[in-house]
């Protein structure tokens, strides 16, 4: 091309003037990683809503309940009711709150692996107790066997 600079984009290997007609693939993969990276990252602390700490037992029957009201006892034997710490006595309190705002209030109970029988009923049995009908139990998802 005459008077063009020689290192022009627009030329091609022979020095004949050209346009450039491939696609730069790299920004595109690089927007793409940072999509992904973030999608991984908001997708983390979406699942890991429920307390830290809590190892749920595994079951391959489960199924996905929407969440009304959370209750959860930790290793310690510790109640939570929408991930705050509470008593028993309170947390009787809130759930017939809950039943007396909405009676079809859905409850979602999970519980350490090591926590004694009795007390995960006395968690269903005050569930029940205050009202609330429609119960969940926590499960995780057990891996297929091999």
């Amino acid at each position: 091309m005459a008077g063009g600079a020689p290192d022009s984009p627009y030329e091609d290997d022979e020095g004949g003037g050209g346009i450039i007609s491939e696609i730069n693939v790299t920004p595109l993969v690089d927007i793409v990683l940072v999509l992904l990276i973030i999608f991984m990252v908001t997708a983390r602390l979406i699942v890991s809503r429920a307390i830290p700490g809590v190892d749920t037992p595994k079951a391959a029957s489960g199924e996905e309940v929407r969440t009304t009201l959370a209750l959860t006892i930790d290793a310690q034997r510790a109640l939570f009711v929408n991930g705050e710490r509470t008593t028993e006595v309170a947390a009787g309190e809130m759930l017939k709150k809950a039943v007396a705002q909405n009676p079809d209030v859905q409850a979602v109970i999970t519980a350490d692996n090591t926590i004694p029988y009795g007390d995960f009923v006395a968690l269903i049995d005050l569930v029940r107790l205050s009202g609330i009908k429609k119960y969940a139990l926590t499960v995780a998802e057990k891996p297929p066997n091999r």
